[in-house]
């Protein structure tokens, strides 16, 4: 089940990827990136599940905390400009 949850969140990142690669403007871009790090949270969380590992949740919540900083500082550059 863990690796079905895997897979499937694979293709979401692969496809977000996508996104951020062609998206037609700076926000979308930014957006795809924030929504790949979520997906990254969720990978490692999942992935600690499925190793019997709870340490992993802790390094999902200090990844998810660092994302959400880093998307807010691009955004306020975005706004300067």
């Amino acid at each position: 089940m863990f690796a079905a949850a895997i897979i499937a969140l694979l293709v979401a990142m692969a496809l977000v990827l996508a996104r951020s690669l062609l998206g037609p403007t700076a926000y979308d871009r930014i957006l795809a990136v924030n929504s790949f790090g979520t997906k990254v949270v969720l990978v490692i969380a999942v992935f600690g599940f499925m190793t019997d590992r709870p340490d992993f949740l802790d390094i999902a919540l200090v990844y998810a905390l660092v994302n959400f900083i880093g998307t807010i500082a691009v955004l306020k550059f975005m706004v300067r400009e």
